[in-house]
């Protein structure tokens, strides 16, 4: 499993006048974005982590289309979640701050547009120690192409989850072993965070003020490193999921053990840890899970890509002057965010996506493989 930290970062000096001010990418779709931050505790279980808290409680951003933009952007993240992200990946040539004045493209308190029952549903995951807001980028590429996104903190999974009332818990089990059992427990808890997170938004008194919009039978998931692995989870253990993306996550042992996944499935990651035939432990998980997925799948490498390349990191550490990846951060993100974009553009509206079938001389970098042949072209 692969837990990296701001591996773009690490060891890293920014010069003191260094410019440290960030911006992501604009979405390309036509439509404004709204956010939506959630409060949602599920009292049915005790927190999995933290036994004595006997809910569990998680944070969730819902990214959607809007009917216009609005006075303020949401903030990337608290100014607490920034300082404990720099300070778990032992960073401290950057302002404490520094992300919390990340510029977005995502308006607060907007209102949703959109019919009633209209709207795809897409739950994002993030890697291991991250928050949620690592995938924003992606969320609101989705979001202005029309999609509703609902990106989950997995509290006490992260190494700062804020609250409304002024908490801000940190991550119980990152210190500990990583070990194979750690991280199927870790996918099965994601599992159930998602569930639930569907139930709520889409139960019969839903939290979330746009929550008619969503059409409920096409909800899809994707994730990155952990939630991409707990992607495979959550697809066995709720059939509201129509498909999944595992972005260059390694998939725990058992998860699939004596089952079968029929539904679209697709992975996406790096070749230095994901070519099938090549040797690589993270590649043999891959092609174990391949071979009992019975439906439509792809499995795609991004050349150049380190392991956060698939998120707003790499493009962070590229505007800070700290990017490590062969590829430039922008890039990988544009790359990331189209592919993501055409499978659920093909899972879930059934528009045809010729670049999910074959190479694309505009996205050469992409490379698809057929793990029976051990071969990527």
């Amino acid at each position: 499993m692969v837990v990296a930290g701001l591996i773009a970062f690490a060891g890293s000096v920014s010069p003191a006048n260094a410019d440290t001010s960030t911006r992501l990418p604009a979405p390309t779709g036509s439509l404004p974005v709204g956010i939506a931050s959630l409060y949602l505790k599920d009292t049915s279980r005790p927190d999995p982590w933290v036994p004595s808290v006997k809910a569990r409680e998680l944070m969730v951003s819902v990214w959607y289309p809007a009917t216009a933009k609005g006075r303020q952007r949401s903030p990337y993240m608290t100014p607490k979640e920034s300082e404990l992200l720099l300070k778990e990946s032992e960073i401290t040539s950057l302002p404490a701050d520094v992300f919390s004045k990340t510029r977005t493209n995502a308006f607060t308190d907007v209102k949703p547009a959109g019919r009633k029952k209209s709207l795809p549903l897409v739950v994002l995951s993030p890697g291991f120690k991250k928050p949620r807001s690592t995938l924003t980028a992606l969320s609101e590429e989705l979001a202005s192409q029309g999609y509703v996104v609902a990106a989950i903190d997995h509290t006490y999974e992260s190494v700062a989850t804020a609250f409304p009332d002024g908490r801000v818990t940190t991550c119980v089990p990152c210190n500990g072993d990583h070990d194979q059992s750690l991280f199927t427990k870790v996918s099965n808890v994601r599992a159930a965070d998602v569930s639930f997170v569907l139930d709520e938004l889409t139960g019969a008194r839903p939290k979330w003020k746009g929550s008619a919009l969503i059409d409920r039978s096409r909800m899809a998931m994707a994730g990155h490193s952990a939630g991409g692995a707990a992607v495979i989870a959550a697809l066995l253990t709720d059939s509201r999921l129509r498909a999944g993306i595992d972005i260059d996550g390694t998939t725990p042992v058992g998860i699939l053990e004596g089952k079968k996944v029929s539904r679209p499935f697709m992975f996406l990651g790096k070749p230095s840890t994901y070519t099938p035939g090549a040797g690589q432990a993270p590649a043999a998980t891959w092609e174990r899970d391949w071979k009992l997925m019975t439906g439509w799948k792809r499995w795609l490498l991004l050349t150049g890509a380190e392991h956060e390349s698939f998120t707003d990191i790499g493009l962070l550490a590229d505007q800070l002057g700290l990017g490590a990846a062969k590829i430039p951060g922008a890039r990988s993100l544009e790359l990331t965010r189209r592919y993501v974009r055409a499978f659920f553009d093909l899972h879930l509206r059934e528009r045809p996506q010729p670049l999910l079938n074959e190479p694309s001389a505009r996205y050469p970098e992409i490379k698809h493989c057929v793990p029976e042949k051990k071969s990527c072209k």
